[in-house]
């Protein structure tokens, strides 16, 4: 029985899905940081956290555009 080789479009859709699912999974992680009764967390980090997240989209979505992105540095609230 011949091997089947995975296309590449069959490459993209397994290794999107995961990613995705992964990133979708580590936001639901986030949110659970939002609980004050165990956190203590300034709207100052939020802002920072959702900015950083939101930056990091929108290089995400220039790659797939063909356009110049920059490389980002690890993220910290210090």
């Amino acid at each position: 029985m011949a091997n089947k080789r995975e296309t590449k479009r069959e490459k993209f859709v397994r290794l999107a899905e995961a990613r995705t699912n992964k990133i979708i999974d580590m936001l639901q992680l986030l949110g659970n940081c939002s609980n004050s009764s165990v956190y203590d967390y300034t709207q100052q980090d939020v802002d920072k956290i959702f900015a950083t997240i939101e930056s990091e989209v929108k290089e995400a979505r220039k790659k797939f555009n063909k356009i110049e992105c920059k490389k980002s540095s690890r993220f910290t609230l210090d």
